[in-house]
């Protein structure tokens, strides 16, 4: 199994409703679910799933226990962003688009409105099964700068794109279910199907294939030609792209 998240009985925060076999722990406005799911990971173990109580951000992480060598456990990071974006897909309005900017970046319309990370032990060799993985995610979902919505077209809030009855809480509900169909496919059908569901939704390019390794890496071929260029996974997940450290929140 890829990704193995089974525990015994699930303990739910009273605010959400999630499958088994996640354990839902809360936080305060002022906490970091990221952080906190890293610091507990060890002792807490899968199926953990760390949130913070905002009605303007959409903030969770959940801690997984891989059963491959960290080369290639790297790649939950596409199933948490394929399960995240299909969540979104799922209560968007008609002819909404959701798609990545490769690859942990999440548009809406054009518009950013959050990302993935991923975390895990530092001393993990690339060859070591690590003991855990933790994918976390950022979702905005009402914009806090009180400009008029619309003036800057390549930020948003899912507020802003029609997601009007989507709190953060459904956010993270829906990730979860979205989540366990991504890992079932992974385990019953291999990585193949859920690398597909990620790659649909970058750009599309006339006459250019995709593909991602097995360590992660980008891999796009156009028409015609024999070279194959590739994109490096590991540092752009060292540098997230949407996130503001200042802010601590999706760029705005």
């Amino acid at each position: 199994m890829p990704l193995e998240t089974a525990r015994s009985q699930t303990r739910l925060a009273p605010e959400l409703l999630l499958p088994p076999p996640f354990t839902a722990i809360r936080l305060r406005e002022v906490g970091d679910a990221f952080a906190h799911a890293v610091a507990i990971a060890p002792e807490k173990g899968a199926g953990t799933l760390v949130y913070v109580g905002r009605f303007d951000l959409a903030e969770f992480a959940v801690v997984l226990e891989p059963d491959e060598p960290l080369l290639k456990a790297r790649r939950a990071f596409y199933a948490g962003m394929a399960a995240l974006a299909n969540a979104l897909a799922a209560h968007a309005q008609p002819e909404t688009s959701v798609v990545f900017d490769w690859p942990d970046s999440i548009l809406v319309n054009g518009g950013l409105v959050g990302g993935g990370w991923l975390a895990w032990p530092e001393e993990t060799r690339e060859i070591d099964t690590p003991p855990w993985l933790v994918f976390g995610a950022m979702i905005r979902t009402v914009s806090m700068t009180g400009s008029e919505p619309g003036l800057n077209p390549l930020v948003t809030a899912l507020e802003e794109e029609g997601f009007n009855d989507l709190m953060s809480g459904h956010v993270v509900e829906s990730f979860a279910r979205h989540f366990m169909v991504a890992t079932d496919a992974w385990q019953e059908s291999g990585f193949g199907v859920v690398a597909k569901s990620y790659i649909e939704r970058l750009p599309r390019e006339q006459g250019v294939r995709r593909d991602i390794d097995d360590n992660g890496d980008l891999l796009i071929r156009r028409t015609g030609k024999v070279e194959v260029t590739r994109k490096k996974f590991l540092p752009r997940l060292a540098e997230p792209a949407w996130f503001d450290p200042q802010e601590r929140g999706p760029r705005t």
